[in-house]
């Protein structure tokens, strides 16, 4: 669905995506050895920060800045992660760039570890990319054997090569932190704050660089194209283009590379292709379910961490969730609500206790037997568990059923009335009787 006057990340391959000639024929690696030959680190980053790139793996942090934080520390030992964990409910555009763009991702990878002169790189990949895991050691096996990658890559006086880590894990395990501690054999648990962030404290303690799949995966196309190219689509916040993963009530799910500031209908009409069976849009989690939700009267909100944000959402990464008329909202919470409770991984006591109540009581209310006291219990531990975390798993939870019933209280209340839920149909014995 991308044109190819605004495609910045996706490129069409003649060839098996392993296939290291068919990248080449595309430009692949020119990048690279345009870092090794013609470009200082402090170049590559200049570079990235007049691009404007933002992360794609959640917070839109600016890449160019993380870039020369670790770069700059006064600690020299640096390591560098690839983040291909992604395990939130209907996200799936690493997955799909993984499996058919892994040199792409391959050429990020050796530039970030380049640039940030790290010691050693890391793909932690999801363990259940089994296509994608073959894929990409398909791709690592042909560029090392061509000098991308290995003992003085590329002339590059750095001995860089990619190991893939294989994650275990969980939700949570995506979590920058948590999938640190899980790559140096601990559990998968988010580490207590401070320090903040990796680019201080990572990997075995040092400043690491950590960015997701699709981040990394847009470096070789800018610093090949130039900034100016990069910044001709998406807003002036927000350039670029976002690989938007589209699930739910949609005719055509899928993976949609469109620029930045694209409307959430366009993105659903345009892309999707309408919700299925005639029926209306009741909602859209537009970053998925740990953001709040936005009504129909809302679609034509632009798709880009600045728009969604000031709305009182977010744009995560961009896995959007549609919702017809036909669903349950209680039962639709309910249902990611149980996801927050089976991901948490229970260290911290508001995480543990507040996930299992809330799905409990979203539960009991589903089942018929849920009374407006159980409604009150319900937002006020919202309100006590929200923000309390050490991951933002429970402010999650929370924020998924604050939304839920601010926007849809009398389906909650309509469930509590008739002790049952409204979009089951009723027994014919309970009907006569």
């Amino acid at each position: 669905m991308t044109t190819a006057t605004d495609a910045r990340v996706l490129q069409t391959l003649d060839g098996p995506p392993w296939d290291i000639d068919a990248y080449l024929k595309i430009g692949g690696y020119e990048a690279w050895k345009k870092c090794v030959k013609e470009l200082s680190a402090t170049d590559i980053v200049n570079e990235l920060k007049k691009a404007g790139l933002r992360g794609r793996g959640g917070a839109g942090f600016p890449t160019g800045i993380k870039w020369e934080k670790v770069l700059n520390h006064r600690v020299k030992e640096h390591y560098f992660v690839c983040n291909a964990g992604e395990h939130e409910p209907g996200t799936f555009k690493d997955r799909y760039m993984l499996k058919h763009a892994p040199h792409q991702l391959i050429e990020g990878c050796l530039i970030g570890a380049y640039t940030v002169q790290a010691k050693a790189a890391f793909i932690y990949l999801n363990h259940e990319y089994q296509e994608e895991r073959e894929n990409l050691k398909k791709a690592l096996a042909q560029a090392k054997e061509r000098g991308f990658l290995g003992k003085n890559a590329m002339g590059s006086g750095m001995d860089l090569d990619l190991q893939i880590f294989d994650g275990y894990g969980s939700y949570v395990a995506g979590e920058e932190t948590a999938m640190l501690e899980s790559m140096q054999g601990r559990p998968a648990m988010p580490r207590q704050k401070p320090p903040f962030y990796p680019t201080d404290f990572g990997l075995y303690g040092k400043p690491t660089l950590v960015n997701n799949v699709e981040t990394l995966c847009n470096i070789p196309r800018i610093l090949q194209k130039g900034s100016a190219w990069f910044t001709q689509v998406g807003t002036e916040k927000c350039p670029g283009t976002m690989m938007f993963s589209l699930s739910g009530a949609i005719n055509k799910p899928g993976v949609y590379e469109r620029p930045m500031g694209i409307t959430i209908r366009e993105l659903i009409d345009t892309c999707g292709g309408g919700v299925p069976g005639g029926r209306k849009i009741k909602a859209v989690f537009p970053g998925g379910p740990a953001f709040s939700m936005v009504t129909a009267d809302q679609l034509d909100l632009t798709m880009d961490f600045d728009s969604l944000k000031k709305a009182g959402t977010g744009l995560g990464s961009a896995g959007m969730i549609v919702v017809d008329d036909a669903t349950c909202m209680v039962a639709k919470t309910l249902h990611f609500s149980n996801f927050f409770k089976g991901e948490s991984c229970g260290q911290c006591p508001p995480c543990r206790m507040g996930t299992i109540n809330l799905a409990a009581l979203l539960t009991k209310i589903e089942q018929g037997e849920g009374t407006q006291k159980d409604m009150d219990s319900l937002l006020q531990l919202c309100g006590f568990v929200k923000g309390t975390g050490y991951c933002t798993l429970v402010t999650g939870a929370a924020v998924l059923v604050q939304s839920s019933v601010k926007l849809f209280r009398h389906e909650f209340d309509e469930h509590i009335r008739l002790q049952r839920c409204p979009y089951q149909p009723v027994a014919a014995g309970a009907a006569a009787h």
